[in-house]
């Protein structure tokens, strides 16, 4: 049994996800976990798949032949259990460099940053932009978390951390 990684990018359009769940169950391919999204008119994703090693480059052969999509896979053994994860809710008012202090900050107090989802949006009754994230963090020990957490709220008074063990 393989694993492939599937990114893609292409003009939004309706059907893409429909072609690319067809293209997968054509080549007897198990569709894993997804994050998919619209950004600035174009449709982007990231996808793991499941197939056995017979069907591994027929799938990737016709992957790689959708039309209108930019296509990069990458085949990969599937992991063993996961270390133990931490979410972290980040509320902050946004501004350039946030994400690249806070992804320092994790490096550096020992986490694996294993899922980042963020947006910006207006702070209700004030216009003021606010920047908020949910990171999914691989860290071991308490007292790490501890730290991690004392770190990211020094990063700036109004960074707000919420924490919730998995």
């Amino acid at each position: 049994m393989k694993h492939i990684v599937i990114s893609f990018l292409g003009k939004d359009k309706p059907g893409i996800v429909d072609t690319l769940a067809t293209t997968v169950k054509q080549h007897h391919g198990n569709w894993q976990t997804s994050s998919m999204r619209k950004l600035s008119g174009f449709f982007a994703g990231i996808l793991e798949v499941s197939v056995d090693s017979e069907h591994s480059d027929g799938l990737l052969s016709a992957l790689e032949s959708i039309d209108g999509l930019q296509i990069s896979t990458q085949v990969a053994e599937p992991e063993s259990a996961a270390d133990a994860t931490i979410r972290l809710d980040l509320t902050a008012n946004d501004r350039i460099g946030i994400i690249g202090e806070i992804s320092s900050v994790i490096h550096a107090k020992g986490g694996n940053l294993v899922k980042l989802v963020s947006t910006q949006g207006n702070a209700p009754h004030f216009g003021q932009k606010l920047f908020k994230a949910t990171a999914t963090i691989a860290i071991t020990g308490e007292e790490h978390i501890d730290a991690l957490v004392g770190a990211l709220e020094g990063i700036a008074d109004d960074l707000i951390v919420d924490v919730v063990v998995n």
